[in-house]
């Protein structure tokens, strides 16, 4: 027997409300099923790259090659990138990665880019950035 719920106007049963809640969660699980299909452009990927230099590159602690190197990839890895910032020039590219699964930084002059990469000061404001307070202290 369907329980009811009572609100000022009428009662509704507790069937109707499962159902409409599971008819929502198909229409969404349906409408992202739709906005990949043909015609539609795909759902944006987080930002990758792969490196092209036929010697590698070097991972380092900051965007400059007077950093210190923390690793190196080998031509054709695939890596994840965070996002990216201007800085030393290097073969005439002043783009450096920061990598997502760390604070560590690669040349783009070495990377091929598959994706769009935010700039880093778009991807890393903080929570307290935008807090009223800090607004506010700010002026």
């Amino acid at each position: 027997m369907p329980r009811t719920l009572a609100t000022r106007s009428k009662k509704i049963s507790t069937d109707v409300i499962v159902g409409a809640a599971l008819a929502g969660s198909l229409l969404v699980a349906g409408s992202a099923q739709a906005a990949s299909g043909p015609g539609v452009p795909p759902v944006p990927q987080r930002p990758a790259g792969t490196v092209t230099s036929p010697t590698g590159v070097n991972e380092r602690m900051y965007p400059s090659t007077d950093s210190t190197v923390r690793g190196t990839f080998g031509r054709g890895a695939k890596i994840g990138l965070r996002c990216k910032v201007h800085a030393q020039s290097v073969g005439g590219n002043d783009v450096w990665y920061m990598l997502r699964n760390r604070p560590t930084w690669i040349a783009a002059a070495y990377v091929g880019n598959v994706s769009a990469v935010p700039l880093c000061k778009d991807v890393n404001r903080g929570g307290l950035e935008d807090a009223p307070a800090t607004r506010a202290a700010m002026g």
